[in-house]
This record gives structure tokens, sequence and C-alpha cells, in this order.
């Protein structure tokens, strides 16, 4: 005879064919439910991205558009130098930031008003330094001027106010 015994019990945990068909069941059921129920999950709610509203504003902001023209109204009366310095220059003069002449104090523009007005007028416009060029933007050349007037003679300065460029 064989030296193989069959009246042996085995010893896993499954000792029938039922719990082996069901065991199988299971190993390849459960999984497939639980990746069904895992995609409904993430699909069925609105799920906005982090620091993102749904409000009317927040959508409009995110929609813009890239550019935008905007028409100035020529003619009328320029501002004053002390009005585009506060509008554009105060922003880093009034404070002295990255290295700018406070505004009024004597002793960081005199070399600067040594120069003239054309040397702080080219600078202005051009840009100098961290300075940005100021030409071309909100404020014309000659309102530019006058601010280069105001801030120069607050700080002991003598200069002319520049001429009103004529009409074209």
């Amino acid at each position: 005879m064989s030296d193989n015994h069959h009246d042996e019990d085995h010893t896993g945990p499954i000792k029938t064919p039922k719990q082996l068909l069901l065991a199988v069941g299971y190993s390849f059921v459960l999984p497939v439910f639980i990746i069904i129920g895992l995609v409904y999950f993430v699909t069925s709610a609105n799920k906005p991205q982090a620091g993102s509203s749904n409000a009317p504003e927040a959508v409009a902001a995110r929609i813009q558009k890239v550019g935008a023209v905007e028409i100035k109204a020529e003619g009328g009366e320029p501002r004053t130098g002390e009005e585009v310095f506060k509008g554009q220059c105060g922003g880093c003069h009034t404070a002295g930031s990255l290295g700018a002449p406070k505004f009024g104090e004597a002793s960081a523009w005199a070399s600067r008003i040594g120069k003239g007005y054309e040397a702080l007028l080219t600078s202005a416009l051009k840009g100098k330094g961290n300075m940005a060029a100021q030409g071309g933007g909100e404020f014309s050349d000659f309102e530019i001027g006058r601010a280069v007037v105001y801030m120069a003679n607050a700080a002991g300065g003598k200069l002319a106010e520049p001429k009103k460029p004529e009409a074209k």
C-alpha cells in the first residue's frame, strides 16, 4: 500500500469545499465593491479646490480677462506735484523703502538736488537703482516733473515749477 495517509485532519482555517468557495468569492467580490464605493464617494460630492469659493465674486475673479485697455481722457487740468507724490511716489519715499531718499530729508536729497532738475526728472522717468521707470504710466511726464520739484523743494531745494506743455 501507499505511505500517504488521507485520514489525517487538515489544520488550515478552510476545512470544507464550501468554505473554500466563500473565501475565494469574498477575496474577489469584496474588493470590487470597495472600489466601486470609493469611486462613488469621490465623484458624488462637489469638492472645490482648497482656497477656492463658488461665490459669484470669486468665480468672476478666477475667470477675468488677462489684460484690459484703459483710455485716458486727454485734456483736463494736470495734477499737482503733491497729488502725484501721494499717488505714485509716496509709497517708497515716505518710508525710505529700498534705499529711496525720504521725503523732506535734506541730507538724503542734497546731492541729488545738486545735479539739477533735468537729472532728477530723467531718473524718475527712466528709473534708477531700485526705482522703476515712472514715464508712460498713469501720470504724464509733466506731472512726474511736478512731483520731482515737489519732493526736491520739500528737502530744501529751490527748483522752479516746470512749464506746462503746450496743447497739441
